[in-house]
């Protein structure tokens, strides 16, 4: 596995991006726990984030593509709006211990 970051440098209801050995992730903590996926819509294959590390709606309760505005849930990765409905981010084995957050890409 590999060392994502810190665990108090992901606080709850928020996203990071990362790049791990030339792979774009995004990591989201939801009710204390993480999730991670490859940064990657499975509509065009194209990065998910607005801005650095913004990869969260407004209300901070799904991943939303800043390209077409798919929805996603955070913690399975599902699309439940958008062109890629019934679709999924492709989902990480992630863990988290007091050293950090840890990912299997």
């Amino acid at each position: 596995m590999l060392y994502v970051c810190a665990p108090d440098e992901l606080a709850e209801s928020q996203s990071r991006g990362f790049v791990l050995e030339g792979e774009a992730l995004l990591v989201v903590r939801k009710d204390g726990c993480v999730f991670a996926y490859r940064n990657r819509c499975p509509h065009r294959g194209i990065p998910l984030e607005w801005l650095p590390d913004q990869f969260l709606d407004h209300s901070a309760s799904l991943i939303q593509c800043a390209t077409h505005g798919a929805l996603f849930l955070i913690d399975s990765g599902e699309c439940v709006a958008g062109p890629c409905a019934g679709q999924s981010l492709q989902s990480l084995t992630c863990k988290e211990n007091r050293e950090g957050i840890w990912v299997d890409i």
